[in-house]
């Protein structure tokens, strides 16, 4: 990969993790609920969602079930399903006092990595990054030692300055109403991206 490609890449992975999705939304709900430190399990899940995606994505996994247009619309609909039910979860308890109670680390990494590698925006991603940043003319593997770096660095800068924000806000003295409003927010992206990914396309196709 050249000096100038590399850059062309770094902005658009830039772009990519920074654009707020349901990553964005689970790490700032994350940082409120556990502060930075325990939530950096939700980052360290992301982060193994997005080496076990490039990984696939050089093997050409990702081309693959974009020209699997069944199997993506199944996959899309349980993803779909599972986003909604966060969110309505989410706005139902939003009015309720936060209770301190003990979540585990593999809770929090769990869901992290569950609903990196459900969202839709990870796929499409992927697959334009391998379909428009790999050279043909060079051995894949031999870019991945350029990619991966760049990818996993940009990607955890970006989480856990989301995580951060979320920290910020479980720190804030804000009142009562505001708090229920901010969870019924988050909560109501969550409703949003799950039907925004049931109505998605097959990347790669119209």
């Amino acid at each position: 990969m050249s000096w100038e490609g590399w850059i062309i890449f770094a902005v658009f992975w830039v772009v990519f993790v920074t654009t707020p999705g349901p990553n964005a939304v689970n790490c700032i709900q994350n940082g409120m609920t556990h502060g930075l430190r325990r939530a950096l399990w939700g980052v360290l899940g992301i982060l193994t969602q997005a080496t076990l995606f490039l990984l696939l994505s050089a093997a050409g996994v990702t081309a693959l079930l974009a020209q699997a247009p069944e199997a993506f619309f199944w996959g899309k609909l349980i993803g779909a399903a599972f986003l909604v039910f966060l969110g309505v979860r989410g706005w139902l308890n939003a009015a309720k006092p936060v209770k301190p109670r003990h979540v585990s680390a593999h809770s929090i990494y769990g869901r992290a990595f569950l609903i990196a590698t459900i969202n839709i925006k990870s796929v499409a991603g992927y697959f334009a990054a391998f379909t428009q940043f790999v050279q043909p003319d060079i051995p894949v593997w031999s870019q991945m030692w350029v990619i991966m770096p760049t990818a996993l660095v940009i990607t955890t800068l970006s989480y856990t300055g989301f995580t951060a924000i979320g920290a910020g806000l479980g720190r804030a003295a804000i009142g009562a109403v505001l708090n229920v409003w901010v969870r019924r927010v988050m909560a109501l992206c969550f409703i949003v991206y799950g039907v925004l990914l049931g109505s998605a396309s097959t990347p790669g196709r119209a």
